[in-house]
């Protein structure tokens, strides 16, 4: 069955926001079994939506759409749909009195705008939303069956899988399976390369690719008359993407790269401690943002400072004066300072100039050193990245984690 994503707002095509709601959807009903023909943007004008969502009535035979329910006076969506329709908008009271208690449980009260949020074409099936005020609804408009959610991502996620996946899942030829691989290290171009005639051995198969700096997300997808020949189609497959990626492929689809480091230092027994310069934090930030990081990491000392990196770490004036704050020599006094005074297993520590200024002919932008320290010894790496500031720290942490997997795995 064939499916269309309609996200409605002016922000978006002017480009004030970024547009996941669209990826996710996307991949939602792909997952699901629905061929997708089209992913559509509009802005918010009540003429431009109807026109929109007839023209994939036309071609489509589901429709999943969010954005444009809110209380402002730019919020059309629901209007332009009864309009579609020919129908007047009716209200339902149990859906105004859900916003009611929600708005109450913020010491808010009731307004007209509000209340408008519960008008619906007449004769909708509403969606109610148990985290927001808006809910939503779902039509028929000509052959198509169409949904409209929020276009508050958290709130159209819930909806999503709580609500529209159970009406829907049962249209889906289920003929279809889908897995998606995360890789970090190579490029698409490359990642591309070692695909390349993955599909003409495999010939109900289709590769695709995602590129979310700094990680390829590489989809295997199979499509079979049976459920069960595309499940068999795509598990070969996957196994020869996963024998061609080797070392560049970490993980499945909701795995992360700090979430597999993560996981790989916990299961070996290792407490980690970092101290961090050009990155700020950021290694620290993106493994606390996965659940267990108690287990392993001891401290992140962002020791931003000369004289932090002195005071706190231990690491000699003289060493700084010598080398520089940019160099192996002081990532190394970092990391055997910060596993000193934290008695971890493993240390990591990174410094580096990530730009915009800074640079010199020597150590210019994108210049990081980086190392890990442990019972063994030290290890410095020297690396050079290209990209604008928060590249170079993106790139760098996952240097960073980079390492620190491939000591985990040994």
């Amino acid at each position: 069955m064939t499916a269309a994503v309609l996200c409605i707002g002016t922000e978006l095509t002017r480009g004030e926001l970024v547009n996941t709601n669209a990826a996710y959807l996307c991949s939602g009903l792909t997952d699901l079994g629905f061929e997708v023909l089209e992913d559509v943007v509009v802005d918010d004008d009540r003429g431009r939506i109807i026109a929109t969502l007839e023209r994939l009535a036309r071609t489509t035979s589901l429709i999943v759409c969010t954005g444009g329910l809110g209380p402002t006076t730019d919020d059309l969506t629901t209007d332009a749909v009864a309009t579609a329709l020919g129908v007047a908008l009716k209200r339902d009271e149990g859906s105004v009195e859900a916003i009611r208690r929600r708005l109450e449980k913020y010491g808010r009260e009731l307004t007209e705008s509000n209340a408008k949020q519960a008008d619906f074409p007449d004769g909708a099936d509403i969606l109610q939303n148990p985290i927001g005020t808006a809910p939503g609804f779902s039509v028929r408009i000509g052959k198509a069956l169409a949904f409209f959610m929020p276009g508050v991502p958290r709130e159209m996620k819930k909806m999503f899988e709580e609500q529209v996946e159970p009406r829907v899942r049962h249209l889906a030829p289920n003929t279809s399976c889908q897995v998606r691989l995360r890789t970090f290290g190579l490029p698409e171009s490359a990642v591309g390369e070692r695909l390349a005639g993955v599909e003409a051995a495999h010939a109900q198969v289709t590769i695709g690719y995602r590129a979310h700096f700094p990680e390829i997300e590489v989809k295997v997808l199979a499509r079979a008359p049976t459920p069960g020949a595309a499940r068999d189609a795509c598990e070969r497959a996957t196994a020869d993407v996963r024998a061609r990626l080797g070392d560049v492929l970490y993980g499945d689809s909701d795995d992360t790269f700090a979430g597999v480091v993560g996981r790989s230092l916990r299961n070996k027994g290792l407490t980690l401690a970092i101290a961090e310069s050009c990155t700020g934090g950021l290694v620290g930030h993106m493994l606390t943002r996965e659940p267990g990081a108690s287990d392993y990491l001891l401290v992140d000392a962002v020791t931003y400072a000369n004289t932090a990196k002195t005071r706190l770490l231990g690491v000699d004036e003289d060493v700084i004066r010598g080398h520089g704050a940019v160099s192996g020599e002081v990532a190394a006094a970092m990391a055997e300072g910060v596993r000193r005074v934290s008695d971890a297993d493993l240390a990591l520590a990174l410094t580096g100039v990530a730009g915009p200024s800074g640079g010199s002919p020597e150590k210019p932008v994108g210049t990081v050193y980086l190392a890990v320290t442990s019972a063994a010894g030290t290890l410095v790496k020297h690396r050079q990245f290209a990209g604008d500031r928060h590249q170079i720290q993106t790139l760098a942490a996952y240097a960073g984690l980079l390492l620190l997997k491939e000591i985990a795995q040994r």
